[in-house]
């Protein structure tokens, strides 16, 4: 992944990360779904669930990974973005729901995806 400003990065690891999940059968939704709670980055249906995903992108430099870095403050807002999402899209309400995170860690020319499915759940 080409390393330019903060913005365009966080982009291309979003896109990075939707084609991967489409490669693994899921469907788009919605990407950068945002509210005054917070934002969702990708949004997709694996069968008959639906999966809210939160992509990071870390460099060499950091000292903890990607997948690791989503942290409880920001599952609780994700959680919370959720419901919104839900609450504006009654056509999903049937669905089971899914919160996964999908790490994108960089070294050098190389970048590692880490695809955690069910990473975290409402308390």
């Amino acid at each position: 992944m080409a390393r330019t400003d903060t913005g365009s990065v966080g982009r291309q690891a979003e896109k990075f990360a939707l084609d991967h999940l489409r490669d693994k059968g899921l469907e788009e939704i919605a990407t950068n779904f945002r509210c005054r709670m917070g934002e969702i980055d990708l949004v997709m249906l694996d069968g008959d669930c639906l999966v809210f995903a939160e992509v990071r992108f870390r460099n060499e430099n950091r000292f903890t990974s990607a997948a690791s870095s989503v942290d409880h403050h920001k599952q609780r807002k994700i959680i919370r973005t959720a419901a919104a999402f839900l609450g504006r899209h009654p056509q999903y309400s049937n669905c089971a729901v899914r919160f996964d995170v999908v790490g994108l860690d960089q070294s050098g020319d190389q970048t590692t995806l880490k695809w955690i499915r069910d990473a975290f759940r409402p308390e």
